[in-house]
């Protein structure tokens, strides 16, 4: 009866995806005759009712649900699936996180009822809110003694006892028990703190977030897996709904996963599964990539034998493979592979950009064919590859990068005013953050002469308040205070005249909008911080200017942050009378929230993603883990830092005490030797995995020193000694 639904296996870019969609078609009115002859062997009105059903899947609620691996990836499978169907059938597409979390906010009453929690609609917690709430509520039990015996600081610590719950939940083990688990599989070593004090530090986390209705990434799988899916109520709608599932890349899935997909098989629906044995890019962060294949059993296993054929992997990924495992093992490689090695880091970073820019120079690929790949991007491999590809007109496009949102200028720009607008406040604002403020205030586009050159990508910046004369103003013209610091008139410096007609102005009205803002603050006429926020962008930043893609990002991350935060402070105001004294003032609430993002947690990625239009002309820069989930292909990689021991890690760290939770070792301890097979493991996956998305060449970008100094001597280097310099 389940054999109809199909487990596909395949390698990157082998067409999983394409056989998962075609799977779909097949379903469709007119070309199901699978799932026709399957329903056909049901009794009764109750399964013709249910066949009538799928059969038409052209209702109002979707009948099939699509799930993907991450965002980006569900956005492109959800067009493909709507391009080929013409958009006439319903698909609803999610992640299995997101899926989660539409499922328990709908399904809320039924955990009121069940879990007898207070009635109130839920607020899902950000990261970086759920790290500040768990470190006040903890705060008392995380002592000095504490954190030395942790080895860690209270941030890093705070991190991993949060992370334990997730894994938890993603592994469908009851809070309860993380405790036991923890005993049977933790060295003693790896924490020095006694399993039960950090369970029962969990247990308190969730009982006070259950209390407030406070979602976090943790709670919300555990109420699913542990509460929602085995509520009768709950399993009767769900069955109703989806008459068929299509899972693309389920290796990188929680294990809880596995309990939707088998109920919805158990209901008589069929199911189209893609796994990649190379995949598991997410293992160690949550991902059950064993625990999902036992799915394979219930299904009709298609495996996909043939490769992209104008891809790497076919001809080199064997022999690349083997020389990395077995050093000493005699190979030479092809000229598809060739090295850049330089004694020094910086050497080797303006020689990679050097070759990139030849390359594309002389027309063998274009900027949008390479990509630059590395185990980890600090900022000056980014700044340094940036800068010099830009001055060669070559645009370069980090994939997701996470710089925190107080690196943007604006950024900084935007909480100095409401430093200035809001009492209180002054410890948080000096004499360097007004004369920045000043200049990104002061800018306006500058059209071109000609008018026919007038384009969005030409208009350049220009300032009305120069570095020079806005530190100048700050020097002479800001009053601190801790209370209410202030900008004075431009007059009260006596050589005012050097500041020069055009700078003045723009100053007087930058002054004149914060003494306007101050006024009606003081009069509450402005209802929130966030729309002071709005305001200071509409009249400073969009006004007479279209800002780049990178600073609307900041600037939308920004107010979805403040919307957020403001959002769980009203919720506890209403719901935590220990907290009102401390949160209750926009003093507090400002002052903690400026902080909040000076720490550096919060990065500029707001949702969506995506840019509209056709894809830029510009080189990839990536860590490994950001480029094998965006599943991208290019015609010529540059590897970074070749040598370095980072790329046996995959270029994501793995959560602490990870393994313990995967359902095939649940509770075994992690020796030595496992995490080192493991390390082994990855790095096969990665190199297999990569060289399947490459056609052309690659470039080992080889430095014997580190940044620190130190030699470099990691995995990669046998591949270095035997690869042909690039001249």
């Amino acid at each position: 009866m389940v054999a109809h639904s199909v487990w596909i296996v395949g390698t990157s870019r082998s067409g999983k995806t394409t056989r998962l969609v075609e799977q779909f078609c097949r379903w469709l009115p007119g070309k199901n005759q699978v799932v026709e002859s399957f329903y056909t062997k049901k009794s009764g009105r109750e399964k013709s009712e249910r066949t009538a059903k799928f059969l038409d899947l052209r209702q109002t609620e979707p009948g099939v649900l699509l799930l993907a691996a991450n965002d980006d990836n569900r956005r492109v499978l959800g067009n493909i699936i709507v391009t080929k169907t013409l958009g006439k059938f319903p698909v609803r597409a999610k992640t299995p996180l997101g899926f989660f979390q539409d499922e328990v906010i709908l399904f809320w009453p039924l955990l009121i009822q069940s879990l007898q929690l207070k009635a109130q609609f839920p607020v899902r917690l950000r990261p970086e809110t759920e790290q500040e709430l768990a470190t006040k509520l903890w705060r008392s039990h995380l002592d000095e003694e504490t954190l030395r015996r942790a080895g860690v600081n209270e941030y890093r610590l705070v991190r991993r006892i949060l992370d334990l719950w997730q894994l938890a939940a993603y592994g469908g083990v009851p809070c309860e028990h993380i405790a036991q688990i923890l005993t049977k599989g933790l060295d003693e070593t790896a924490i020095n703190l006694e399993p039960e004090f950090l369970a029962s530090l969990l247990l308190d986390w969730r009982n006070w977030c259950l209390a407030r209705g406070l979602l976090t990434y943790g709670l919300i799988t555990e109420l699913y897996s542990q509460h929602l899916l085995t509520n009768e109520n709950y399993q009767q709608h769900l069955a109703k709904r989806y008459q068929a599932v299509l899972a693309d890349d389920v290796d990188d899935y929680p294990g809880v996963a596995r309990q939707l997909f088998e109920f919805l098989l158990d209901q008589g629906a069929v199911g189209a599964f893609s796994y990649n044995p190379d995949g598991a890019i997410r293992l160690g962060l949550g991902a059950d990539p064993l625990h999902l294949e036992g799915l394979a059993e219930r299904c009709q296993v298609e495996i996909l034998t043939e490769p992209s054929p104008d891809s790497l992997g076919n001809s080199l990924a064997e022999q690349i493979v083997e020389l990395v495992t077995e050093p000493l093992v005699i190979l030479s490689l092809p000229e598809a592979v060739q090295s850049i090695q330089t004694t020094s880091r910086a050497q080797m970073l303006r020689q990679t950009a050097e070759v990139i820019v030849e390359t594309i120079a002389s027309g063998q690929a274009e900027p949008e064919e390479i990509a630059v790949i590395a185990p980890g991007l600090d900022a000056i491999a980014r700044y340094t590859l940036i800068e010099i590809l830009n001055k060669q007109n070559i645009q370069v496009e980090p994939l997701n990068d996470q710089r925190p949102l107080i690196s943007s200028p604006v950024i900084r720009a935007l909480l100095t005013i409401l430093a200035l607008v809001y009492p209180g406040l002054g410890r948080l604002v000096d004499r360097d953050a007004v004369a920045e403020m000043l200049v990104v205030l002061s800018k306006k586009q500058k059209a071109p002469e000609n008018p026919s050159e007038l384009s969005t990508h030409n208009l350049a910046l220009s300032t009305e308040i120069d570095p020079v004369r806005a530190g100048l103003i700050a020097d002479y013209c800001f009053e601190p205070h801790p209370e209410l610091p202030n900008l004075l008139p431009v007059t009260v410096f006596e050589r005012w005249d050097r500041i020069g007609y055009v700078a003045s102005t723009a100053y007087n009205k930058i002054l004149e909008w914060i003494e306007k803002q101050r006024s009606q603050q003081t009069q509450r006429l402005i209802p929130s911080p966030i729309s002071l926020l709005y305001l200071a962008i509409q009249n400073f930043l969009c006004k007479d200017s279209n800002p780049p893609y990178e600073e609307l990002a900041a600037l939308r991350e920004l107010l979805e942050t403040a919307q957020h935060y403001w959002e769980i402070n009203t919720r506890l105001q209403q719901t935590v009378p220990s907290l009102q004294s401390e949160r209750s003032s926009a003093e507090a609430t400002l002052t903690e929230f400026i902080q909040l993002l000076r720490r550096g947690t919060i990065t500029a990625n707001p949702y969506p993603l995506h840019r509209l239009g056709p894809a830029r002309k510009a080189v990839t820069l990536a860590t490994i883990f950001q480029y094998r989930s965006s599943r991208r292909y290019h015609r010529q990689h540059f590897w970074l830092d070749a040598s370095s021991p980072l790329w046996a890690k995959g270029g994501a760290a793995t959560l602490f005490g990870a393994p313990l939770f995967l359902q095939a070792r649940l509770g075994m301890p992690w020796t030595a030797e496992d995490d080192k097979l493991a390390e082994e493991q990855r790095l096969q996956k990665i190199l297999t995995d990569l060289l399947s998305r490459v056609s052309e060449k690659v470039y080992l970008c080889h430095s014997d020193l580190a940044v620190n100094g130190q030699e470099q001597l990691g995995p990669l280097l046998p591949l270095v000694n035997t690869s042909t310099p690039c001249n």
